[in-house]
């Protein structure tokens, strides 16, 4: 059962308080603050440069802040590496998302978890099972009808990304860290990622969606955290902004200042 923050909101699975990451006297991250709730997509929008790449790699234990914390549940910890924010529940798919490529879908979907039947010195791979539960586990995320036994290779760039989620899901993730691929995408390729994003939102996980694009930002985020400069430039919702709003705001300048203002007044909790 999840616990509610003092606000009467659900209180948060990860949290970042107060952030700073430094490449030399540089702050790529500047107190960085925001909240990943259960069953909400919080989407991370901002120009090249923004800290964007920077607070992913915070969040899945590649980069360790210089200052500020992270929680888990409330709990501080300590990411020493990608293995062990994997170990606590958080899987991220990066933009070069890197597959075997002449391994089946099957066995990219397990990687070393594959499932088996039979007792030792006879146990052997489970072929069909691991078939089974990759086919199905696909069709979660909008992918269905998928043949698992063939390349990974053959798999479209969208089908790649929902095979990442599909995993993360599987293996009973808690929050998922999607970062926008680069690689050219036709609309139905982009369809999947973001059909996946949704699935994992409504199958109880904390998404982090990390976007250039407002609009794709819009059809799935519950939440919109704007960085500019490594810093939070904006904390708005849905109820805040519609889409021509938030590509107004992308784009920068004055109007932001002014509504982040705005909203400090209305809100001096946030």
């Amino acid at each position: 059962m999840s616990t509610v923050a003092g606000n009467g909101e659900a209180a948060p699975v990860l949290e970042l308080r107060g952030v700073t990451v430094r490449f030399g006297s540089v702050p790529a991250l500047s107190r960085v603050s925001l909240s990943l709730r259960a069953g909400e997509v919080t989407a991370v929008l901002g120009e090249n440069g923004s800290g964007k790449s920077t607070l992913v790699a915070v969040v899945s234990g590649v980069q360790r802040p210089a200052e500020g914390e992270l929680l888990l549940d409330g709990q501080p910890v300590r990411f020493r590496s990608p293995q062990q924010a994997r170990a606590r529940g958080i899987a991220t798919v990066w933009q070069d998302l890197a597959i075997a490529p002449l391994m089946s879908v099957w066995r990219n979907f397990f990687l070393g978890a594959e499932p088996t039947r039979g007792l030792w010195p006879f146990r052997r791979l489970d072929v069909g099972r691991a078939e089974e539960i990759a086919t199905r586990a696909m069709a979660r995320v909008g992918v269905p009808g998928l043949d698992p036994s063939q390349p990974a290779s053959a798999l479209q760039a969208g089908e790649r990304q929902s095979l990442a989620v599909a995993r993360a899901l599987h293996f009973g993730a808690r929050v998922l860290v999607v970062d926008e691929p680069t690689a050219p995408m036709t609309v139905t390729q982009r369809a999947l990622v973001l059909q996946s994003v949704v699935a994992a939102r409504d199958s109880g996980l904390a998404v982090l969606f990390v976007t250039h694009s407002p609009q794709y930002a819009h059809l799935v985020g519950d939440r919109f955290v704007l960085l500019g400069g490594g810093r939070v430039a904006g904390d708005l919702t849905r109820e805040d902004v519609d889409v021509d709003d938030l590509t107004r705001l992308v784009a920068g300048g004055d109007e932001l200042s002014r509504l982040t203002d705005s909203l400090r007044v209305a809100h001096p909790d946030r």
